[in-house]
Protein backbone atom coordinates (compact mmCIF):
# COMPACT_ATOMS: atom_id res chain seq x y z
CA UNK A 1 0.00 0.00 0.00
CA UNK A 2 2.98 2.20 0.63
CA UNK A 3 4.13 1.94 -2.78
CA UNK A 4 0.77 2.63 -3.97
CA UNK A 5 0.35 5.76 -2.12
CA UNK A 6 4.05 6.74 -2.42
CA UNK A 7 3.20 9.74 -4.85
CA UNK A 8 0.84 11.31 -2.15
CA UNK A 9 3.94 12.91 -0.36
CA UNK A 10 4.60 15.19 -3.19
CA UNK A 11 0.88 16.19 -3.44
CA UNK A 12 0.87 17.20 0.04
CA UNK A 13 4.21 18.87 0.12
CA UNK A 14 2.84 21.05 -2.68
CA UNK A 15 -0.60 21.75 -0.74
CA UNK A 16 1.69 22.39 2.45
CA UNK A 17 3.58 25.20 0.49
CA UNK A 18 0.45 26.82 -0.39
CA UNK A 19 -1.21 27.06 3.51
CA UNK A 20 -1.52 30.22 4.52
CA UNK A 21 -0.13 29.27 7.76
CA UNK A 22 1.90 25.95 8.59
CA UNK A 23 3.18 24.01 11.77
CA UNK A 24 6.85 22.33 11.89
CA UNK A 25 8.12 19.78 14.24
CA UNK A 26 10.39 17.03 14.63
CA UNK A 27 10.98 14.39 17.22
CA UNK A 28 13.43 11.42 17.66
CA UNK A 29 13.27 8.42 15.82
CA UNK A 30 15.64 4.93 15.43
CA UNK A 31 15.46 3.25 12.41
CA UNK A 32 17.29 0.00 12.28
CA UNK A 33 19.00 0.23 15.16
CA UNK A 34 20.52 3.93 13.76
CA UNK A 35 19.16 7.42 15.90
CA UNK A 36 17.07 9.49 13.44
CA UNK A 37 13.99 12.09 13.37
CA UNK A 38 10.39 12.13 12.65
CA UNK A 39 9.36 15.38 10.94
CA UNK A 40 5.91 16.84 10.84
CA UNK A 41 4.95 19.33 8.84
CA UNK A 42 1.45 20.21 9.22
CA UNK A 43 -1.09 22.80 8.02
CA UNK A 44 -5.35 22.78 8.69
CA UNK A 45 -5.55 20.44 5.75
CA UNK A 46 -2.31 18.68 5.48
CA UNK A 47 -0.48 16.18 8.06
CA UNK A 48 2.99 15.31 6.53
CA UNK A 49 5.60 12.95 8.09
CA UNK A 50 8.85 12.42 6.73
CA UNK A 51 11.46 10.01 8.49
CA UNK A 52 15.19 10.90 8.16
CA UNK A 53 18.76 10.22 9.60
CA UNK A 54 19.28 13.85 10.20
CA UNK A 55 17.79 16.79 11.87
CA UNK A 56 19.55 19.34 9.77
CA UNK A 57 17.74 22.36 7.73
CA UNK A 58 18.49 20.14 4.49
CA UNK A 59 14.40 18.23 5.28
CA UNK A 60 12.68 21.63 5.85
CA UNK A 61 14.33 22.96 2.47
CA UNK A 62 12.98 19.40 1.05
CA UNK A 63 9.49 20.54 1.66
CA UNK A 64 9.52 24.30 2.00
CA UNK A 65 12.04 24.43 -1.30
CA UNK A 66 13.89 27.75 -1.98
CA UNK A 67 11.33 30.08 -3.59
CA UNK A 68 9.68 32.48 -1.02
CA UNK A 69 6.24 31.73 0.03
CA UNK A 70 3.73 33.07 1.56
CA UNK A 71 2.03 32.81 4.78
CA UNK A 72 3.61 31.87 8.09
CA UNK A 73 5.29 28.68 9.59
CA UNK A 74 4.85 28.54 13.06
CA UNK A 75 7.55 26.75 14.62
CA UNK A 76 10.18 26.37 17.91
CA UNK A 77 13.73 28.22 18.17
CA UNK A 78 15.52 25.48 16.49
CA UNK A 79 17.95 27.02 13.71
CA UNK A 80 16.96 24.40 11.22
CA UNK A 81 14.04 26.19 10.68
CA UNK A 82 15.88 29.91 10.59
CA UNK A 83 16.51 29.92 7.04
CA UNK A 84 12.89 28.66 5.74
CA UNK A 85 11.49 30.39 2.78
CA UNK A 86 8.41 32.29 4.61
CA UNK A 87 7.84 34.14 7.93
CA UNK A 88 8.14 32.35 11.09
CA UNK A 89 6.18 32.79 14.67
CA UNK A 90 8.58 31.34 17.27
CA UNK A 91 6.61 29.58 19.79
CA UNK A 92 5.33 31.27 23.07
CA UNK A 93 4.49 27.98 24.49
CA UNK A 94 8.63 27.16 24.69
CA UNK A 95 9.30 31.02 25.95
CA UNK A 96 7.15 30.68 28.53
CA UNK A 97 8.93 26.93 29.95
CA UNK A 98 11.94 28.72 29.65
CA UNK A 99 10.71 32.31 31.85
CA UNK A 100 8.79 29.34 34.23
CA UNK A 101 12.31 28.11 34.82
CA UNK A 102 13.92 31.02 35.28
CA UNK A 103 11.37 31.76 38.18
CA UNK A 104 11.71 28.50 39.77
CA UNK A 105 15.62 28.56 39.26
CA UNK A 106 15.54 31.96 41.01
CA UNK A 107 12.64 32.34 43.43
CA UNK A 108 14.43 34.74 45.92
CA UNK A 109 15.40 36.81 43.49
CA UNK A 110 13.29 40.26 43.86
CA UNK A 111 13.87 41.22 40.22
CA UNK A 112 13.25 37.36 38.49
CA UNK A 113 9.97 37.32 40.79
CA UNK A 114 8.58 40.48 39.63
CA UNK A 115 9.45 39.87 35.76
CA UNK A 116 8.09 36.42 35.46
CA UNK A 117 5.26 37.23 37.63
CA UNK A 118 4.14 40.04 34.95
CA UNK A 119 5.66 38.28 31.72
CA UNK A 120 4.00 34.89 32.33
CA UNK A 121 0.10 36.14 31.90
CA UNK A 122 1.27 38.19 29.47
CA UNK A 123 2.61 35.19 27.37
CA UNK A 124 -0.46 32.95 28.37
CA UNK A 125 -3.03 35.56 26.88
CA UNK A 126 -1.38 35.81 23.91
CA UNK A 127 -1.65 31.90 23.19
CA UNK A 128 -4.97 32.61 24.11
CA UNK A 129 -6.14 34.91 22.31
CA UNK A 130 -7.59 34.00 19.60
CA UNK A 131 -9.65 31.43 20.97
CA UNK A 132 -11.74 34.04 22.67
CA UNK A 133 -15.35 35.13 20.86
CA UNK A 134 -14.23 38.29 20.05
CA UNK A 135 -14.96 40.20 16.90
CA UNK A 136 -11.91 40.82 14.42
CA UNK A 137 -11.83 44.23 15.73
CA UNK A 138 -11.45 43.51 19.43
CA UNK A 139 -8.91 40.91 18.37
CA UNK A 140 -6.34 43.09 17.11
CA UNK A 141 -7.34 45.59 19.46
CA UNK A 142 -5.97 43.63 22.45
CA UNK A 143 -3.41 41.94 20.40
CA UNK A 144 -1.78 45.17 19.80
CA UNK A 145 -2.13 46.22 23.50
CA UNK A 146 -0.82 43.10 24.67
CA UNK A 147 2.41 43.36 22.30
CA UNK A 148 3.37 46.57 23.54
CA UNK A 149 3.19 45.79 27.23
CA UNK A 150 5.37 42.72 25.85
CA UNK A 151 7.50 45.05 24.35
CA UNK A 152 7.48 47.54 27.35
CA UNK A 153 8.83 44.85 29.43
CA UNK A 154 11.61 43.36 27.46
CA UNK A 155 12.73 47.28 26.69
CA UNK A 156 12.80 47.77 30.80
CA UNK A 157 16.06 48.28 32.18
CA UNK A 158 17.22 45.12 34.55
CA UNK A 159 20.60 43.55 36.34
CA UNK A 160 19.86 40.31 36.37
CA UNK A 161 21.56 38.03 33.41
CA UNK A 162 18.30 35.30 33.32
CA UNK A 163 15.72 38.14 32.62
CA UNK A 164 18.15 40.03 30.09
CA UNK A 165 18.77 36.85 28.30
CA UNK A 166 15.04 36.07 27.82
CA UNK A 167 14.37 39.90 27.36
CA UNK A 168 16.87 39.58 24.52
CA UNK A 169 15.43 36.55 22.78
CA UNK A 170 12.48 39.20 22.16
CA UNK A 171 14.68 41.92 21.06
CA UNK A 172 17.10 40.06 19.02
CA UNK A 173 13.84 38.10 17.01
CA UNK A 174 10.97 40.75 17.10
CA UNK A 175 10.31 39.94 13.72
CA UNK A 176 9.90 35.92 14.43
CA UNK A 177 7.16 36.73 17.47
CA UNK A 178 4.51 38.62 16.67
CA UNK A 179 2.88 37.55 13.19
CA UNK A 180 -0.60 36.75 15.64
CA UNK A 181 -0.76 40.35 16.30
CA UNK A 182 -1.50 41.31 12.92
CA UNK A 183 -2.59 37.63 11.49
CA UNK A 184 -6.01 36.03 13.91
CA UNK A 185 -5.21 33.07 11.53
CA UNK A 186 -1.51 32.20 12.67
CA UNK A 187 -1.44 31.46 16.37
CA UNK A 188 1.14 32.89 18.66
CA UNK A 189 2.06 28.60 19.77
CA UNK A 190 2.73 25.34 18.38
CA UNK A 191 0.14 22.94 19.74
CA UNK A 192 -0.73 21.74 16.30
CA UNK A 193 2.26 20.05 15.28
CA UNK A 194 2.97 19.22 19.48
CA UNK A 195 -0.52 17.79 19.16
CA UNK A 196 -0.04 15.85 15.53
CA UNK A 197 3.14 14.22 17.14
CA UNK A 198 1.89 12.97 20.15
CA UNK A 199 0.91 9.73 18.55
CA UNK A 200 4.45 9.32 17.16
CA UNK A 201 5.99 10.18 20.37
CA UNK A 202 3.58 7.20 22.13
CA UNK A 203 4.58 4.86 18.87
CA UNK A 204 8.40 4.76 19.43
CA UNK A 205 8.28 3.99 22.93
CA UNK A 206 6.09 1.31 22.14
CA UNK A 207 7.87 -0.27 18.94
CA UNK A 208 11.10 1.20 19.41
CA UNK A 209 11.27 2.46 15.83
CA UNK A 210 11.25 1.33 12.34
CA UNK A 211 12.98 -2.29 11.95
CA UNK A 212 14.21 -1.11 8.23
CA UNK A 213 14.49 1.74 6.66
CA UNK A 214 11.74 0.24 4.01
CA UNK A 215 9.62 0.21 7.26
CA UNK A 216 10.24 3.91 7.88
CA UNK A 217 9.58 4.71 4.16
CA UNK A 218 6.22 2.67 4.46
CA UNK A 219 5.32 4.60 7.97
CA UNK A 220 5.60 8.06 6.76
CA UNK A 221 3.86 7.62 3.28
CA UNK A 222 0.55 5.39 5.34
CA UNK A 223 0.89 7.77 8.35
CA UNK A 224 0.69 10.89 5.56
CA UNK A 225 -1.85 9.61 3.96
CA UNK A 226 -4.51 8.50 7.29
CA UNK A 227 -2.94 11.73 9.07
CA UNK A 228 -4.81 13.91 6.44
CA UNK A 229 -7.35 12.06 5.80
CA UNK A 230 -8.80 12.55 9.20
CA UNK A 231 -8.41 16.55 8.15
CA UNK A 232 -10.50 16.57 5.16
CA UNK A 233 -13.22 13.65 5.80
CA UNK A 234 -16.33 12.70 8.14
CA UNK A 235 -14.70 8.76 8.24
CA UNK A 236 -11.58 7.95 7.04
CA UNK A 237 -11.69 4.38 7.40
CA UNK A 238 -14.94 4.07 5.05
CA UNK A 239 -12.94 6.93 2.45
CA UNK A 240 -9.78 4.68 2.40
CA UNK A 241 -11.60 1.41 2.42
CA UNK A 242 -13.58 2.91 -0.60
CA UNK A 243 -10.68 4.11 -2.55
CA UNK A 244 -8.60 0.52 -2.37
CA UNK A 245 -11.82 -1.22 -3.59
CA UNK A 246 -11.76 1.47 -6.58
CA UNK A 247 -8.05 0.63 -7.12
CA UNK A 248 -8.67 -3.44 -6.83
CA UNK A 249 -11.62 -2.94 -9.69
CA UNK A 250 -9.53 -0.41 -11.93
CA UNK A 251 -5.84 -0.66 -11.08
CA UNK A 252 -4.65 2.06 -13.39
CA UNK A 253 -6.84 4.66 -11.47
CA UNK A 254 -4.79 7.27 -9.83
CA UNK A 255 -4.43 6.96 -6.16
CA UNK A 256 -3.67 10.39 -5.31
CA UNK A 257 -6.81 11.63 -7.13
CA UNK A 258 -9.07 8.93 -5.39
CA UNK A 259 -7.89 10.21 -2.29
CA UNK A 260 -7.97 13.69 -2.05
CA UNK A 261 -10.63 14.21 -4.91
CA UNK A 262 -8.26 15.83 -7.17
CA UNK A 263 -8.75 16.29 -11.10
Amino acid sequence: MAALFRGVLGKLIEEYRQAPVRHADETGWRTDGRSGYAWLFASATVSLFLFRATRSAQVPKEVLGTQALGGVLVVDRYNAYNRASCALQYCYAHLLRDVEDLGKEFPEETEVTAFTSTFIPLLAEAMHLRGRPLSDAEYYDQARSLKQQIVDLVEKPTQHLGVRQVQGIFRDHAHRLYHWVENRAAPADNNRAERELRPTVIARKVSFGSQSDAGAKTREVLMSVVHTLVKRVADPEAHFKAVLDQLAADPTQNPVELLFNTS
